[in-house]
């Protein structure tokens, strides 16, 4: 008997569903967690660091993430961090923030894939021909996505000319769904909405990246000024937070690029303020959590401990913790847990976007 061929239908058949951190109180797993051991305790000890960071009011949260986070399911639970109040900056991959949230702040979806990675009832050159992505086990539809590439450069085309940071535009990518797809839950809408910046520090390696390539070379064509990224700028307003924030805290999904770019500023507001003082001049981040699945052995960046990052002078040793585990698995029971705990109630509504500059000018 021959099993039937699947339809695209069928294989975009089951979208994905995005956890709510609101509907379960994670509270009572992490007290049993602190009498345990392994990932469990580390996992317990994160939860009362990030709860910390919460009851420090002169403490600002950066979020960083990497990873495909979204398309697992993960993007409710940080719009609900968003909306609490408990996350004051993103610095994320392009993926997540552009391919994945914004994708489905457009109203396009992810969908489960049938079966399992290790016995596929489709393979991937099939796949191909039937214009439908993969990751892992979750499936985009390619027609979709090259929507949302042309939707990026149509928003390129309607800012002026010039340099900008990846904070800038993404505001801009903010304010399009807020005026075209208000319903739609995003990450990158809510964080328009409430000033919370988010920087891509590779902005070009997302559908953002296709989206430019398609407006510089249509506009060197008609012989029209650009839109370019400035990665650079990138830096300098992130470290602009960090100058302007007296203590810093790190909530880590992954690791990557934006690990780093999270952690350097410390060196850069260093510079800025004393080029010759050296380590001390502007304090270390105070507070660290890191889940990932990386391996510190590579010397690689991803999976560095904090206490090395701390011989950098970018992370204190006081209050930090890894956590090695999957973040689908893990990061719900801590954003759970940090938002029943209510420790955000209190804290100042920061709006850093508001201390950088505007968003970049209509043409």
């Amino acid at each position: 008997m021959t099993t039937p061929a699947w339809t695209r239908e069928q294989l975009l058949a089951n979208p994905i569903k995005h956890i709510d951190i609101r509907s379960f109180d994670a509270r009572p797993v992490v007290a049993s967690y602190r009498s345990m051991a392994y990932s469990a305790r580390t996992l317990a000890n994160a939860c009362d660091i990030y709860d910390a960071m919460l009851a420090d009011r002169d403490c600002a949260v950066i979020l960083t993430l990497a990873g495909s986070l979204v398309s697992a399911g993960l993007k409710e639970a940080i719009i609900a961090l968003l909306e609490c109040n408990a996350v004051d900056a993103i610095v994320s991959t392009g993926a997540n923030i552009v391919d994945q949230d914004f994708f489905e702040g457009l109203g396009f979806s992810h969908y489960a894939a049938p079966g399992s990675p290790e016995a596929p009832p489709v393979d991937d050159p099939t796949l191909r021909e039937l214009m439908i992505d993969r990751i892992y086990d979750t499936y985009i539809d390619e027609e979709q996505l090259r929507a949302c590439d042309e939707t990026t450069k149509r928003i390129f085309d309607t800012v002026e000319p010039g340099a900008y940071s990846s904070r800038e535009l993404i505001d801009a990518m903010g304010a399009h769904l807020a005026a075209h797809h208000p319903r739609n839950r995003s990450i990158v809408r809510t964080a328009h909405e409430r000033r919370v910046p988010i920087f891509v520090p590779a902005f070009s390696d997302c559908s953002a990246g296709f989206g430019i390539v398609l407006h510089q070379v249509e506009r060197m064509r008609s012989g029209k000024g650009q839109v370019a990224f400035d990665s650079g700028k990138d830096f300098r307003e992130l470290t602009q937070i960090k100058l302007a924030t007296k203590d810093t805290g790190l909530l880590m999904l992954g690791g990557g690029v934006p690990k780093n770019f999270a952690q350097d500023i410390v060196v850069a507001a260093e510079l800025l303020e004393d080029p010759g003082a050296g380590h001390g001049n502007v304090s270390m981040h105070k507070y660290a959590i890191q889940m990932t699945v990386a391996d510190s052995r590579d010397g690689a960046l991803s999976g560095s401990t904090l206490r090395e990052a701390c011989s950098w002078g970018k992370v204190d040793v006081v209050h930090e913790q890894m956590v090695f585990g999957e973040l689908s698995a893990l990061f719900p029971i801590l954003a759970s847990d940090a938002y029943h705990r209510g420790s955000w109630k209190q804290r100042p509504q920061r709006r850093l976007a508001d201390l950088l500059t505007e968003a970049p000018a209509s043409a």
